[in-house]
């Protein structure tokens, strides 16, 4: 229901908080109160109702101002400094991944569609991170634009090996700097074949920057997704940047580059992880990331 709960118990508001802390919680970060309130699964609720359903809740508790379960409160104090180093870091990298994006499309006249997502998206990125992008592609170019975003990823990571590093985004040759997080071609997105609060979470939190005719088209064919997240409806792009003036020609992308670029794009794929095979923290968390974009990740992990 795209439309606001009014009238609802006490008790549903309650729930709603404790579903959103929870589903924060699985992607690894939390909310101040008024930022839960702005997100809140269902719709958006007043501050005052999110911290009463902390008091009344026992599962919940605010830490370091967040919002967060009790059995998490330890981890309060890592997630506020990463909203703090976001708070100094996330301003040069988004001017970096909006130049970064603007070259992409460009070059790939394929890609219709892209936002921001992760860390910078979600307020908790820090230095060592990587920028994590969401696509919408033409059909058929999928592992095309797998390969194109690496490609490209590379060369712009050249110019900043000095980049702080994590077991994540450490490489051999420069720093995993600019990936690709969620690739989707445009038929997969009529109908999406997930209509459930994380997906329509992802969608959420990603701050677009190309393409917002395709990224809204989206929710416009999965109105389910409004069920979660009504707010989703209303998604504000302050990022938006203007179509290049010139794009590359269609012709240098055929559809039988698409079946090598699959073959190459998986195994530099199973190259990485193989490189982070002493690193079970690194697997661990690439394996819980791919559980989140399934069935629409691009490699089996076996």
């Amino acid at each position: 229901m795209a439309v606001g709960y009014l009238g609802e118990s006490s008790t549903a508001v309650s729930d709603r908080v404790r579903r959103t802390v929870a589903l924060l919680r699985r992607r690894g970060y939390a909310l101040t109160p008024s930022r839960l309130a702005a997100l809140c699964l269902g719709g958006p609720i007043a501050e005052a109702d999110v911290r009463w359903a902390v008091a009344a809740t026992p599962d919940l508790a605010i830490a370091e101002d967040l919002v967060v379960e009790q059995e998490a409160r330890s981890r309060a104090v890592e997630i506020r400094s990463r909203a703090l180093a976001h708070g100094s870091e996330a301003g040069r990298y988004l001017e970096m991944t909006i130049g970064f994006v603007r070259r992409l499309v460009a070059i790939a006249p394929f890609i219709r569609g892209v936002s921001i997502a992760g860390s910078l998206a979600s307020g908790g990125f820090r230095a060592s991170d990587d920028v994590d992008l969401n696509l919408i592609v033409e059909d058929g170019h999928r592992h095309l634009a797998y390969v194109v975003v690496n490609f490209l990823g590379l060369l712009h990571a050249l110019r900043h090996r000095g980049k702080p590093v994590d077991d994540l985004t450490r490489r051999p040759v420069a720093p995993r700097l600019m990936t690709a997080n969620l690739i989707l071609e445009r038929s997969q997105c009529r109908p999406l074949q997930r209509h459930d609060e994380d997906m329509a979470f992802e969608l959420l939190v990603a701050e677009p920057v190309f393409g917002l005719d395709a990224i809204r088209e989206v929710v416009d064919e999965n109105q389910a997704l409004l069920e979660h997240f009504p707010q989703l409806a209303d998604r504000a792009a302050p990022l938006l940047l203007d179509g290049p003036a010139r794009r590359a020609p269609n012709f240098l992308y055929p559809a039988l580059l698409e079946m090598p670029a699959r073959y190459l794009g998986e195994g530099a794929w199973r190259y990485m992880q193989w490189t982070r095979r002493h690193r079970p923290d690194a697997l661990a968390r690439v394996t819980y990331v791919r559980s989140t974009m399934r069935p629409y990740t691009l490699f089996d992990a076996g």
